[in-house]
């Protein structure tokens, strides 16, 4: 089996620690680590859609009495409805923590706020700004601390990502993403969770946007140790990155935080719009399916794309759900250790 094909060494960058383990980002799992993510998700969905009474109480036991922190200094639709009712489904109290609820920032600094936090919780999810945030909380964090989102990665959309194109297609071996758009958070996770996934990537973006030099690192070495299975390659005609693509994706141009750039942004995205032409012209495959985490704006998807039959764009947001499920039991009931049934 493809997952076979890598040693440990090439796919985890797992520190070892004494204390709490924490999802910062999917190349800090090992393929075997991070594939069991997804089929768990895909197990808690089918919990979920069969009504199964006695394992869904069962499940509501495991962390009853506990509260869940939602640490978030962004606002969220997906995000904070899924990571909620993944913390109730296992019986735990969600407890929102927006950013004028708190002292932190104000009164108290990150260090004192974390330590505060943590030791009534049993997990934070955090949504923030910036990447250095995720790594202070997890520096001073007593419990696992789950990276809702920052300015470099975004887990939980890859592993909600990857469980999308599962269902889609029955397998995630041998397909090809084509990524047009911005080199952001989410394309980092989804690159090298595509790649651990057994899915080739290639990666459309406009001049003057850089990948970050260890996504491409960590891709790189990926596809060497795949024995001529997965390709990473990056392109600068949308013909080119579409080729035979079986999964086609895109993000927001601007990320909240860069409203500022918008007008420079927009020009510099100039056609990069993705519509029925764009794919038709691309040469993808028959079966192509089109992704965007969400939210949309019109510059970025025309409606005939967005809204067509290929659009899987509502199945993957209540795949969030089940993600954030996989996440707690993963790193919370079972304490990280992530292949345990």
């Amino acid at each position: 089996m493809f997952k076979r094909l890598f040693s440990t060494a090439m796919i985890a960058k797992t520190p070892v620690s004494t204390g709490p383990r924490h999802l910062v980002n999917i190349t800090s799992l090992s393929q075997d680590e991070f594939l069991s993510l997804v089929s768990k998700a895909e197990q808690f969905k089918r919990i979920a859609k069969s009504g199964d009474t006695a394992t869904i109480q069962a499940n509501h036991n495991k962390l009853l009495g506990k509260l869940v922190a939602l640490l978030f200094s962004k606002r969220s639709t997906r995000t904070r409805i899924s990571t909620e009712g993944a913390a109730a489904h296992f019986g735990a109290q969600p407890m929102f923590l927006g950013k004028d609820d708190i002292q932190l920032g104000t009164n108290e600094c990150i260090e004192d706020t974390t330590r505060v936090i943590s030791s009534m919780t049993s997990c934070i999810f955090a949504r923030v700004n910036s990447h250095n945030d995720i790594q202070e909380l997890c520096k001073y964090s007593s419990v696992p601390i789950i990276n809702a989102l920052c300015d470099k990665y975004h887990p939980l959309q890859a592993i909600t990502d990857i469980l999308s194109i599962k269902e889609a297609f029955g397998k995630t071996e041998g397909l090809k993403l084509a990524w047009i758009g911005d080199a952001n958070n989410v394309f980092n996770d989804l690159c090298i969770a595509s790649l651990k996934s057994g899915i080739s990537v290639s990666v459309l973006v406009p001049e003057g946007i850089s990948i970050d030099e260890s996504v491409v690192a960590d891709a790189q070495t990926l596809v060497g140790a795949s024995n001529g299975l997965l390709k990473f390659e990056v392109y600068n005609k949308p013909t080119d990155a579409l080729k035979n693509a079986n999964v086609v994706v895109t993000d927001t141009w601007i990320s909240m935080g860069e409203e500022g750039q918008a007008a420079a942004k927009l020009k510099q995205f100039a056609g990069y719009q993705i519509d029925q032409k764009m794919v038709k012209e691309g040469g993808v495959n028959s079966d192509w399916r089109f992704m965007h985490c969400l939210p949309r704006h019109q510059e970025e998807v025309a409606d005939d794309v967005f809204y067509g039959s290929q659009s899987i764009v509502f199945e993957e947001a209540e795949n969030r759900l089940y993600a954030a499920m996989a996440v707690i039991d993963a790193f919370v009931v079972n304490k990280g250790n992530l292949l345990q049934k």
